[in-house]
């Protein structure tokens, strides 16, 4: 089969379009011929490697993915060769204490596809039943494949964690990346009044799109936290999504008293300092939370894709030209989802 992958960490060069063995069928899996791959920060940053990193070479990248189940080995689905799906990146092994009692995200030997095993930059992918979603007719691969990874990581974190409830104010912190669109759309959904902080008006324009209320541009507004200070008549918000980290002062700032911060990443690095001071006199949470669970994916795709939640598109690129996707994804101007047409 065809894939995108690469033998040794880099830049986009070290990405080679090449050959690599059809994955066997497994007991209690299927083989999906994928159609769309999306694309996250996760394949740039396991691309560029890090210290410690532990993958098989040739990796291939890509935790999101939809397509058609080609082969199937399972009594236990109800799914069909024929069904079109979309895969849920989220690797629980479905024995273990965790996962038995429906929190397969804290699995004792969790993986991520893409991150930690091969994921869906190929034509075939084989993966157990449980890990997809029977998509109805004629829905587009790449939406779903968009969907995948974001939404169920914002519905995680804003409702799992953060119990979010209609009529609280959600701050998100970044216009147009693909968790913090979802999490727009979800938090609409479920009736909260959303602020967007983002870095300039095309990308403010997405987020008002997707249904923000109010939109304040950090460019002429530095100072946002006293921008929502005021948005919030001098309350502050009640959730805070914040994937950056090197902005949480601001974000302490922005936030109620008992507010929660969210956080499901490290764009702007792993290490930063915090004001304690903020956590403590505001009795605020600070709440971790990576991807979702079986029943979360569920959920969200459900709403997904019965139209309830919208998912942003940029560009659909060429499969080949996944080197090119990637660029566009690095320099941080796309407004929406990126996927690859395979």
């Amino acid at each position: 089969m065809k894939s995108i992958l690469f033998h040794q960490h880099g830049d986009v060069n070290v990405l080679e379009y090449a050959d690599f063995p059809t994955p066997d069928l497994q007991p209690g899996s299927a083989l999906i011929h994928l159609k769309a791959a999306a694309l996250n920060h996760l394949d740039i940053w396991v691309r560029n490697g890090w210290p410690g990193i532990k993958i098989k070479y040739p990796h291939i990248p890509g935790a999101d993915g939809a397509g058609e189940i080609i082969a199937l080995q399972s009594t236990e689905t109800d799914l069909q060769v024929g069904d079109q799906v979309v895969i849920n990146p989220n690797l629980g092994c479905g024995e273990c204490e965790a996962c038995l009692a429906g929190r397969d995200n804290l699995c004792t030997t969790w993986q991520l596809l893409g991150e930690t095993t091969r994921g869906t930059y190929c034509e075939y992918i084989c993966l157990p039943v449980r890990q997809l979603f029977k998509l109805p007719k004629n829905f587009d691969p790449h939406i779903a494949a968009a969907a995948g990874l974001v939404f169920q990581t914002a519905w995680h974190s804003l409702v799992s964690r953060a119990n979010l409830i209609t009529g609280e104010t959600v701050l998100i912190v970044g216009a147009s990346g693909g968790v913090n669109t979802a999490s727009i759309s979800i938090a609409k959904y479920l009736g909260a009044h959303v602020i967007v902080v983002g870095s300039d008006s095309q990308k403010l324009s997405l987020a008002e799109a997707l249904g923000a209320d109010i939109l304040i541009n950090r460019d002429t507004q530095p100072d946002w936290s006293k921008a929502v200070y005021y948005a919030t008549g001098k309350r502050g918000a009640d959730i805070i999504v914040d994937n950056i980290g090197t902005t949480f002062p601001m974000s302490f700032r922005a936030a109620r008293k008992g507010g929660r911060i969210l956080t499901v990443g490290n764009t702007g690095g792993a290490v930063f300092e915090i004001d304690n001071r903020y956590i403590f006199s505001k009795h605020l949470s600070i709440l971790g939370s990576t991807m979702g669970t079986l029943h979360d994916f569920t959920a969200v795709m459900e709403l997904v894709t019965t139209g309830r939640l919208q998912v942003s598109m940029d560009q659909k690129f060429p499969f080949k030209d996944a080197s090119q996707a990637q660029v566009r994804l690095e320099s941080g101007q796309q407004l929406g989802n990126l996927t690859l047409e395979i």
